[in-house]
């Protein structure tokens, strides 16, 4: 049940009203001063960063320098467990590529091989991806490798449809166990008005959805023109 939910909201319509102010008159909405969503914690990551965390079921090139029967193309597991020859079962879930590549090093030195040099590459993610849905063209899961932001993030998804609303862009996710969503203008973003925000591993993105017309309903009738981001916490 949810108790209660603070709106985090940055907005220069609200500069003059001296620290915090309640949304609607009810006291269960509060708005705050803030710059835009939080980036999620490592553990956020994982249940998504720079650099990339493996996840069950991503598939990785490991190669053993000199060592060609040890070299070959694995996947994780649904647990997150690598299953390595003369190693055993390595807990890779979590781990960067180089963190476990440092791990099968440790477990294979001296015993079986003198001197191990160990690569991991990723071939294939497939836990750590975003949702981008709504009014975009090609609605779907997307691998996030590397830095990405909301409009390369709707770039990838084919780019907005014709019935898209542009002021009405929500991204929701999970930091710290909260969920959180925020609402973005990606005409406002184009103009420069903020910052393209970036989005993370486990984000959904919302283009011009009724389910988050109705979420924010109230608000977006009251200030049509959104120029900065608005940021909501659920807390049960």
């Amino acid at each position: 049940m949810m108790k209660r939910f603070f709106i985090l909201f940055s907005a220069l319509a609200l500069s003059a009203c001296g620290g915090q102010a309640v949304l609607g008159g009810s006291p269960d909405v509060t708005v705050v001063s803030k710059d835009g969503l939080p980036e999620p914690t490592r553990v956020d990551l994982l249940s998504s960063n720079r650099p990339y965390l493996i996840g069950p079921f991503d598939k990785l090139k490991i190669d053993v320098f000199g060592v060609e029967d040890l070299s070959k193309e694995m996947q994780i597991d649904a647990s997150g467990r690598l299953s390595f020859p003369l190693v055993g079962v390595v807990e890779a879930s979590g781990l960067t590529p180089g963190e476990l590549a440092d791990e099968l090093e440790k477990r294979l030195q001296g015993r079986y091989v003198r001197d191990p040099q160990v690569t991991v590459n990723l071939e294939e993610t497939v836990s750590q991806v975003i949702t981008v849905d709504g009014q975009v063209k090609k609605p779907g899961l997307y691998p996030v490798i590397g830095r990405m932001t909301l409009m390369r993030a709707v770039a990838t998804a084919g780019g907005t449809d014709e019935f898209a609303k542009l002021n009405d862009v929500v991204i929701f996710r999970s930091v710290n166990g909260d969920q959180l969503a925020g609402l973005y203008n990606l005409k406002a973003i184009r103009r420069g008005a903020y910052l393209d925000p970036e989005v993370f591993a486990n984000d959904v993105i919302v283009v011009g959805d009724s389910q988050a017309r109705r979420l924010f309903r109230d608000f977006i009738q009251a200030s049509p023109l959104i120029t900065t981001p608005l940021i909501i916490l659920f807390r049960n």
